[in-house]
């Protein structure tokens, strides 16, 4: 390896806005190790992406507003430096069909109607299919739970009227509303090339079920139980990709913990959680590209 400094790029958004970011928490570990950062925007035109020694995407929040130019940019990106995590794992979580193929290998996942147009007959039916009366709509592409909706049997009519434009030519998926997530929340377990960081539990504030911290939900450390480590362990098996970063996020349903979502593209790592995290992370980045530079 070179004595001097490498380059490394934090792909982000043009503007953070109110999001909450943690990846500073990066800069001095990943100096202490050699590397520089430099924080730049995916939509910016005419970078020369080779002076980069790697590109780590963070922060691009926005890629689900137009997925195929985000695409076309990791595809430039990774012509001239490496990309974590890389372009495959990136092609594959992009949509959240991913689910149907973990779910094929055997990891529960929270139950999942795949329609392939949304009115109130398909709402009625997958009512009747998780004897639910409420349901949660997400579009197959989507970060920071926008365009993500709780829809009641009551009120059918009034929310296909608002919502329905909104999937018109997005492919959407329907979930039971787990209640208790409300109360419990989510877990998300953190991993950094396939060693467990840390876990915090994050839930929403009163009234509502997101639990991002952008729509008001708040955050708490955890040890996860055996049981959770379990399955997140026999989840990251199922993905046959190393990986530099893994968040996974479950619910408990039905007793049962269940994945809800695995983000591999640009999940926060809430490295504010953990006093340790981010050295742990700039470690594996460190072995990762040792061992690309081998």
């Amino acid at each position: 390896m070179r004595n001097e400094m490498k380059r490394c790029a934090f792909l982000s958004m043009d503007d953070i806005g109110d999001y909450y970011v943690y990846d500073e928490l990066l800069i001095e570990p990943m100096a202490s190790q050699g590397w520089q950062v430099e924080t730049v925007s995916w939509r910016t035109e005419h970078t020369d992406w080779r002076r980069f020694d790697a590109v780590i995407l963070r922060s691009c929040w926005d890629y689900q507003q137009d997925p195929a130019a985000f695409m076309a940019r990791l595809q430039e990106i990774a012509r001239h430096t490496r990309v974590f995590n890389d372009l495959d794992t990136v092609r594959w979580n992009i949509t959240k069909s991913y689910l149907r193929d973990i779910e094929s290998a055997g990891i529960p996942i929270v139950p999942t109607y795949w329609p392939s147009h949304l009115n109130a007959g398909v709402v009625q039916q997958a009512m009747s299919h998780f004897n639910t009366p409420e349901l949660i709509v997400k579009p197959l592409i989507s970060a920071s739970a926008e365009h993500t909706y709780r829809l009641h049997e009551q009120q059918i009519d009034a929310c296909l009227r608002d919502i329905a434009p909104v999937f018109s030519t997005r492919p959407l998926m329907l979930q039971p509303f787990i209640e208790n997530v409300t109360e419990e929340g989510e877990l998300s377990l953190f991993y950094f090339d396939g060693a467990f960081s840390h876990a915090i539990r994050k839930v929403p504030k009163h009234g509502d079920f997101r639990v991002q911290e952008e729509h008001g939900g708040a955050l708490y450390s955890i040890n996860p139980e055996s049981r959770v480590l379990e399955l997140a362990e026999k989840t990251l098996k199922a993905i046959p990709r190393r990986l530099l970063y893994a968040r996974l996020d479950f619910i408990r349903y039905q007793q049962d913990y269940v994945v809800m979502e695995l983000e591999l593209i640009e999940p926060s790592l809430y490295f504010n959680m953990d006093d340790d995290a981010a050295m742990r992370f700039v470690q594996a980045f460190k072995r990762m590209t040792e061992n690309s530079d081998a």
